[in-house]
């Protein structure tokens, strides 16, 4: 790593509630840390039960009494193509802040993630007067439609590996809908999102419809979790769990080793490195304690399994052969960069394996019969599936999981759903020459 590290004005660090940065109530502040050296980057107001108390209210009111629910559909779309504009303007600011908070590649945060999260924006203005009941016919002298109507004051918790894209998975769907909002960032990546909240402003939402509460899960989480004035929503893929067909397993082994040699680990920042850090200490350590539990229960490793380098929290790419379904490595959610390698032998086998879990957010299916592929993906229990690619993200495309890997969906137009609640009104015929 250079010498220089990159380190950005931070602006904004406080909650922002009912259109205006506060400081949080009890005062509190915690710290962001710097995933390539430790350090720590500023404090951010550490938000708590009053203060999502405080949002609820703010968004309740900005609900109930304001503007927001009550624009047409278009004029909505309208202040959300100056939002997605906005974001366009400050791709730099905010690409910055997620690389700097939790080690993601700044060059890819720049070209993908903040763009095509104003590309989200721009595609749910789009939709947001399009949002139609319909009219039913009835069996009796009746006539009957359904009104669909935003399900009011929402609460999205976001996790810290997409943070600006995780963002508005969830934030644009309810802004088409009509819904006002709390959003919790996590406590990792708390800056973009606040960085956001203030060109929210700027796009011209009203006060009170978007509102930023940073803190930590167990206290201001489980406050938007358990409030009773709010209706709820949260969701990641990666490929760790690889079964391999017995023929070929040898030669895949062979060459995903050779293929991280090539793999550059670094500073975010610097657009050669294809692996920044991990997103702070506790994530680090964790991956850590799964990889030595993998070793203590029987894995091989082929390459890596320790840290990199003198300070921060950077991983070796790790890969594990010899892997058994009852391993933690094979049945826990890693969140880092180690790939557990399992052999199958015919295609039940290959099914029965790959659904031996409580997840089932996203599976990847590489083959050359089409038989296969169609089979492979009817079967495979998950809610997203990849034939001949991964990770094949869209806003066009729904996305989200079966069991334990969340419900509902983010992306495509079926996301505006869960914003909507459906009312059935129903009115009697009179005289009618028809039913």
């Amino acid at each position: 790593m250079g010498s220089e590290l990159k380190k950005p004005e931070i602006k904004f660090t406080k909650l922002f509630i009912n259109g205006d940065f506060v400081d949080a109530v009890s005062g509190r502040t915690f710290e962001t840390i710097d995933p390539r050296t430790g350090d720590v980057i500023t404090m951010v107001a550490e938000g708590d039960k009053e203060d999502v108390d405080l949002a609820v209210d703010a968004a309740r009111e900005a609900f109930d009494h304001g503007k927001w629910p009550r624009l047409t559909g278009c004029e909505r779309g309208k202040i959300m193509m100056k939002f997605a504009d906005l974001i366009e303007q400050h791709v730099e600011e905010i690409a910055t802040l997620d690389a700097l908070e939790v080690g993601k590649l700044f060059l890819l945060n720049k070209l993908y993630d903040v763009p095509s999260s104003a590309d989200m924006l721009r595609y749910f203005a789009g939709a947001a007067d399009k949002i139609h009941g319909q009219t039913l016919k009835m069996s009796g002298a009746m006539h009957g439609y359904t009104l669909k109507e935003p399900i009011g004051v929402v609460g999205l918790i976001i996790p810290w590996n997409f943070p600006a894209a995780m963002f508005f998975f969830k934030v644009a769907p309810a802004l088409a809908a009509g819904c006002t909002m709390v959003v919790k960032p996590s406590e990792q990546s708390s800056l973009s999102a606040l960085y956001i909240a203030h060109l929210a402003k700027q796009a011209g939402i009203p006060d009170g419809v978007l509102n930023v509460v940073s803190g930590f899960g167990p206290t201001a989480g489980a406050a938007i979790a358990s409030h009773m004035d709010i209706n709820h929503g949260e969701v990641c893929v990666a490929a760790s769990r690889v079964y391999v067909q017995e023929g070929i397993y040898d030669e895949f082994v062979e060459k995903a080793v050779a293929s991280v040699k090539y793999w550059k680990i670094g500073d975010p920042f610097d657009p050669e490195v294809h692996q920044g850090p991990q997103a702070d200490k506790k994530q680090f350590e964790r991956i850590l304690g799964c990889i030595e539990q993998g070793k203590k229960e029987g894995a091989t490793i082929l390459t890596g399994g320790k840290a990199w380098g003198e300070k921060g929290y950077y991983i070796e790419p790790t890969i594990f052969a010899n892997v058994t379904e009852d391993m933690v490595i094979a049945k826990e959610e890693i969140f880092g960069p180690v790939m557990s390698l399992m052999k199958f032998k015919t295609i039940e086998e290959a099914i029965q394996k790959a659904n031996n879990t409580k997840y089932g957010l996203a599976a990847g299916i590489v083959t050359k019969n089409l038989d296969i592929a169609n089979r492979m993906s009817r079967s495979v229990r998950a809610g997203n599936i990849w034939i001949n690619c991964y990770s094949a993200l869209d806003r066009n495309l729904p996305f989200g999981g079966f069991k334990m890997s969340g419900f509902g969906k983010d992306l495509g137009i079926d996301s505006v759903e869960k914003y909507m609640q459906i009312k059935a009104v129903v009115t009697p015929l009179y005289d009618s020459p028809w039913l």
